[in-house]
């Protein structure tokens, strides 16, 4: 029996989500396993604009049906168009480390409530939540207790797991707590995926390089380095980051409890890159492991596994916050893939959950 899922999306991003469901596609003999993008909503025009052109091949304007530009605070929910399989990827600014770790007494910490109250309201078949790792720990673990409980009582049942996306296949060591839940009355159990990539990691080296990117390649533009920048990175080794022993006095920052930051840190091409984020000062650009300069957001974008034919629209701080703050394809492709083969009714290689 075929199946296309039609998805929804809360707190869409640029489309990494979308992407990696088109890329998801599963058959079974005759029988074909698809999701669809159908509609999603964010708060950030040019991140709509972005996800308009890429995923349904129009632009913001001409996709009022289907991409809503709207803070989810002022969007009707019992509105929205009904979907099979929705997807939420709630902010987490309120629950990663690097922030001030309000939780839910943060502002965008509530914000997950709006996904629930669509499960509530419209009843899909399944969900797929991400958010940081941080999530499990914040307000001393009764956030995610909260979250999961609310889930649960709109009626699924829930497998949690922190995904280690260098792990499947992503050049990035970027880890995400993701929530699946499937709806009580399919009587369907969803089993994380095991790893593809555990020994054989892509490094940054790899997606960067190869294919070479050119002058033309879009969102390829490189940031004006000062001469200061280009003299410290000249000190620093594959890696290292702005604390290193090799750099001179002169040229250290006066940054007290950072030496294990990510500020003016190279990349290491012999393996994944840090986390990619979408935040650009003080340093925090990214750093090419050979070449004295920051990344492009198009080389950000490989580590994130977006094509290259994925065009991000707006200027380049904006599409450096998109680009960091989107879920890499590849690796939300492998849950995407046991979704439907959980549907399919179809064995495939597990590992036990851990948040």
């Amino acid at each position: 029996m075929s199946e296309n899922f039609r998805l929804g999306e809360l707190f869409c991003g640029p489309g990494g989500i979308a992407v990696g469901a088109r890329l998801s596609e599963f058959q079974d003999g005759e029988d074909v396993y698809k999701i669809t993008p159908t509609w999603a909503s964010d708060y950030d025009k040019e991140t709509c604009e972005t996800f308009a052109r890429n995923i349904h091949g129009q632009s913001l304007s001409e996709s009022v049906d289907s991409v809503f530009h709207e803070d989810v605070r002022k969007l009707d929910i019992l509105k929205l168009p009904k979907c099979d399989g929705l997807a939420f990827g709630f902010p987490c600014n309120d629950f990663s480390i690097v922030g001030e770790s309000k939780g839910l007494d943060g502002t965008f910490g509530p914000l997950y409530s709006y996904g629930v109250k669509y499960l509530k309201q419209h009843q899909p078949k399944w969900f797929i939540a991400e958010n940081v790792g941080g999530l499990s720990s914040s307000n001393g673990g009764r956030a995610f207790e909260l979250i999961i409980s609310e889930m649960k009582e709109a009626g699924y049942k829930l497998t949690n797991n922190l995904y280690k996306f260098e792990n499947y296949g992503v050049p990035q060591a970027r880890h995400r707590l993701i929530i699946v839940g499937f709806r009580n009355d399919l009587n369907l159990t969803f089993k994380v995926p095991a790893p593809t990539h555990k020994d054989n990691h892509v490094t940054s080296f790899d997606a960067i390089s190869y294919p070479p990117l050119t002058l033309d390649s879009p969102n390829h533009d490189f940031t004006s380095q000062s001469k200061g920048v280009v003299e410290r990175l000249k000190h620093i080794k594959p890696g290292d980051n702005a604390w290193s022993e090799d750099i001179p006095q002169h040229l250290r920052l006066n940054v007290k409890g950072a030496k294990l930051s990510n500020i003016y840190k190279r990349l290491d091409p012999k393996k994944p890159s840090y986390t990619v984020t979408g935040s650009g000062g003080g340093g925090t650009h990214m750093y090419h492991w050979e070449e004295h300069r920051a990344l492009t957001n198009r080389e950000r974008a490989r580590l994130q596994t977006f094509p290259d034919n994925f065009i991000f629209y707006g200027g380049k701080e904006s599409v450096r916050k998109q680009v960091g703050m989107a879920v890499p394809p590849a690796g939300v492709k492998v849950i995407f893939e046991a979704i439907l083969k959980s549907f399919a009714g179809q064995d495939y290689e597990t590992i036990e959950p851990k948040t």
